[in-house]
């Protein structure tokens, strides 16, 4: 673009310099509109660059929206097809489930634990407001507004909570 200009200006300046030579003002108006409309063609030029750029930006914003999960849904799918085939076993004991059921959940955590996100289980921890939600205040033998029990264990995405742990914490006496 800066090129454009700076060759504008030179294309301008020798106009200028020719046309002083030339002795009609006729040749001197001709050349000047020449010159006006290579400017404005340089601009609409520019213009429709930047309008190009825009577009392109926003196209790349929409896909990155709408494929950001692909690698975290193309992980979850393994652990998807440990449950149906759990769902899908004829004749099983609780045993055999249970075995199933802990596999599909170390998958899962291995999916987790791939993408960041972190468990919350505050047990024993001071309260944090940030990251625990009090369903309830119990007499306990802890410190006061130490997390007695956890109801539902809370997540985080990269140290961001996405829900927190709901828990009960200790009274103060």
């Amino acid at each position: 673009m800066q090129e454009n200009e700076n060759h504008q200006e030179q294309s301008l300046d020798q106009t200028t310099s020719e046309s002083t030579e030339s002795t009609t003002p006729e040749v001197r108006i001709t050349e000047l509109e020449t010159a006006l409309e290579e400017a404005k063609a340089a601009v609409l030029y520019t213009r429709a660059e930047a309008e190009n750029i825009r577009r392109r930006s926003l196209e790349d914003v929409d896909k990155a929206r709408k494929f950001a999960l692909e690698k975290f849904s193309g992980e979850l799918l393994a652990v998807k097809d440990s449950l149906d085939a759990a769902l899908n076993v004829g004749v099983a004991d609780v045993d055999s489930y249970k075995n199933g059921v802990e596999l599909t959940s170390k998958q899962l955590s291995s999916v987790f634990e791939k993408f960041n996100i972190a468990e919350i289980n505050p047990a024993g921890e001071k309260f944090d407001p940030n990251k625990h939600q009090a369903i309830g205040m119990v007499d306990s033998d802890q410190e006061p507004n130490t997390v007695v029990s956890v109801l539902q264990k809370g997540y985080a995405l990269n140290e961001r909570v996405l829900r927190p742990a709901l828990v009960m914490v200790a009274k103060a006496k």
